[in-house]
């Protein structure tokens, strides 16, 4: 079925293209970055079509044995992995979460609801029909993916009233949506959260190799992976040298460059902001915010309390400190000289994603096929009785 969608998809290139400008065309006074995150070109279904093979190629996350033990008696008991049931999936501006995401929860053997925002109607009602005729190609029933038409207040009704009976949600979006679905259901929720990553360039550092991480942290901004906050050690040699370096390079691609007033006093490329605030805001604009810390110790406090908990880099020459930030850092994914944009199931090597997820529990960083299961305890006897 998957390898049937990627098929259609390739058939089908321009009509979703097509479908893509109307949903644009409709919304003249948006944003750069929903642009960016709506724009479904030739690149994007690219990137669909990889992801299905991806997970068309995977093995099959249901049904695996997790734990097996047989007791004295006889009775035989098994802990096997088994789909979720029905997954919502509420997110915003990306159609290509109506491919990828779905894919994702399918290959586990999850049904999916699909809720999209009203600016991606055209595309993602295009795509489902695909998604929808690949099943029925197939002999599969086609409910296992439906998109869901509703209103603000419809989707509030069946998310608290839980009337699909939806066995987990999944919100992909911005904060407030977040907080929408958490206050209005008691439905079990796996939080993609936001973004907001830092990074902390280390007094021995290669800072040309810093500088490079901090651009392309900031290639895309309408991602998750984006850097919006950069730490720099204030006992890094040259210092005010390399801060004017850096802001002239961030100016010149369009980046506006905000700092505090330590940082402002060593240069005056940077825009002040000295309200706390800021570092608690992801960003989704050309925007790094520069701030200063007295040594690892301050940085990694400083991360651990205002990071999104999503993504965070250390650039630095000592693996000792490397070791210390990559432990102590409460991230989903930590970074040592590396950049923050390889945040992602793709480059990960788990194929497309449902999720970036946050938390804990479940599961934490990208979710794949192989995390949208839970289990069961499988008990074989032969009329056993508990004395």
């Amino acid at each position: 079925m998957l390898s049937a969608l990627t098929e259609l998809i390739r058939q089908h290139r321009l009509e979703i293209i097509e479908a893509n400008r109307t949903d644009i065309g409709a919304f003249p006074e948006m944003e750069e970055a929903m642009i960016d995150r709506l724009k479904v070109d030739d690149k994007k279904i690219e990137g669909m079509i990889r992801s299905l093979e991806e997970v068309a190629a995977q093995t099959d996350p249901e049904g695996k044995t997790i734990y097996e033990f047989v007791r004295e008696d006889g009775l035989h008991i098994v802990n096997r992995t088994v789909p979720f049931g029905t997954i919502l999936i509420i997110y915003e501006s990306r159609p290509d979460v109506t491919i990828e995401a779905a894919a994702t929860a399918f290959k586990a053997g999850n049904r999916i609801l699909l809720k999209g925002g009203k600016e991606a109607f055209h595309t993602n009602t295009c795509l489902t029909r695909l998604w929808q005729q690949a099943l029925s190609d197939n002999g599969a029933d086609k409910s296992f993916i439906q998109y869901l038409s509703l209103t603000h207040e419809e989707t509030q009704q069946l998310i608290r009233e839980n009337s699909r009976k939806v066995d987990l949600i999944i919100p992909r979006g911005g904060e407030r949506l977040i907080r929408f679905v958490q206050e209005n259901t008691s439905v079990p929720v796996i939080i993609s959260g936001r973004g907001n990553n830092f990074l902390y360039v280390e007094s021995d550092v290669d800072f040309d190799m810093a500088t490079g991480l901090i651009m392309n942290g900031k290639k895309r901004i309408s991602v998750c992976n984006a850097i919006d906050k950069v730490i720099i050690d204030k006992k890094l040699p040259a210092l005010q040298e390399k801060i004017n370096t850096l802001a002239t390079i961030l100016l010149e691609k369009g980046i506006e460059v905000w700092g505090n007033s330590g940082i402002v006093a060593l240069s005056d490329k940077v825009k002040e902001e000295n309200n706390a605030a800021t570092l608690c805001e992801e960003y989704l604009a050309p925007k790094l915010y520069l701030t200063l810390a007295d040594d690892i110790t301050e940085a990694i406090g400083m991360i651990n309390s205002y990071s999104g908990g999503h993504s965070a880099v250390i650039v630095t020459n000592n693996r000792s400190s490397a070791d210390q930030f990559m432990q102590q850092v409460d991230c989903a994914a930590v970074y040592h000289n590396a950049s923050s944009r390889f945040t992602d199931g793709g480059q990960f090597g788990v194929g497309a994603e449902i999720a970036i997820s946050t938390q804990k529990l479940h599961f934490r960083g990208p979710l794949g096929a192989q995390e949208l299961v839970t289990n069961k305890w499988f008990v074989y006897g032969e009329g056993h009785i508990r004395e």
